[in-house]
């Protein structure tokens, strides 16, 4: 990807995306945990923990609906079936034509369908049941970087004409090191031949190392959101939700308000001053 940036980028709409970039993010910050402090005791700190559950919020609360959508169409198109999603693929074609198409289209349905990477697995599970190659799956895998969420954090960020280009960058990237990666497991005789069948993928749910394991992070979940409440204050500009011990306040109204950071801190100021 560093060899072709500069195919696609020139080095003043890079100087650009940079100054949009600064002022996008102008102000807005989260209190990152202490790098100096020792492992063992950060794992004893409640401020480091606040800081994991703080992040972890923020992080949710920007891509709970994408999250929510991506495993709706993915589940959607799941039950669409082994013949529907077999049409989407060469498979009676020369080897090299097939794997490149599957390549090209394995990253075109993970943009369609915008599932970010904690749902991209299961639906290229699903996809490999249809038929799609291995560098098919591979470039599915890959191409989480720029499912529409993100190229809309990017257009945010960097504007839209960077946004464009880096996605198109990412997406010649993705083609190019998936037919790598089946060239690399192809020649060391690594790539499966097994497919599952759709019984296998659409089981009942079952008592099982799933289920344990789903639990367990249903609880960590519950943890870090419990810690944001007990500790964290909702920031009135952006609704950011950060930690009371550490983040910029002022009085107002009898209470004490709480911010994200500096910019919001006198957007809230300049906002009461003019209402006053």
């Amino acid at each position: 990807m560093s060899l072709l940036v500069r195919v696609f980028v020139s080095r003043g709409l890079e100087q650009r995306a940079r100054a949009h970039a600064r002022e996008a993010a102008a102000g807005h910050q989260h209190h990152s945990a202490r790098t100096t402090m020792p492992l063992r005791r950060r794992l004893r700190s409640p401020e480091a923990w606040s800081d994991v559950a703080h992040n972890f919020r923020g992080d949710w609360a920007m891509l709970w609906k994408e999250i929510a959508a991506g495993f709706l169409l993915a589940g959607f198109i799941g039950l669409l079936g082994n013949g529907f999603l077999g049409d989407l693929f060469i498979r009676h074609a020369a080897a090299p034509l097939r794997i490149l198409e599957n390549a090209i289209v394995g990253p075109l349905i993970a943009v369609a369908s915008f599932v970010c990477s904690v749902g991209n697995v299961p639906l290229a599970a699903v996809l490999w049941s249809g038929g799609i190659s291995f560098a098919g799956v591979i470039a599915f895998l890959f191409a989480d970087l720029i499912v529409l969420p993100i190229v809309q954090i990017y257009r945010k960020y960097y504007g839209g004409e960077f946004a464009l280009r880096i996605t198109a960058l990412m997406f010649v990237t993705i083609v190019l090191a998936a037919l790598a990666v089946y060239a690399v497991f192809s020649a060391a005789g690594l790539v499966p031949q097994a497919r599952p069948t759709r019984a296998h993928l659409f089981a009942p749910v079952t008592l099982d190392y799933r289920v344990v394991t789903n639990a367990v992070g249903l609880a960590i979940f519950a943890a870090l959101f419990a810690i944001t409440l007990r500790r964290g204050a909702r920031d009135p500009e952006c609704g950011m939700r950060v930690d009371r011990s550490r983040a910029p306040s002022l009085e107002a109204d009898g209470r004490t308000v709480y911010f994200c950071g500096e910019g919001c801190l006198r957007a809230y100021q300049r906002e009461h001053a003019t209402l006053g």
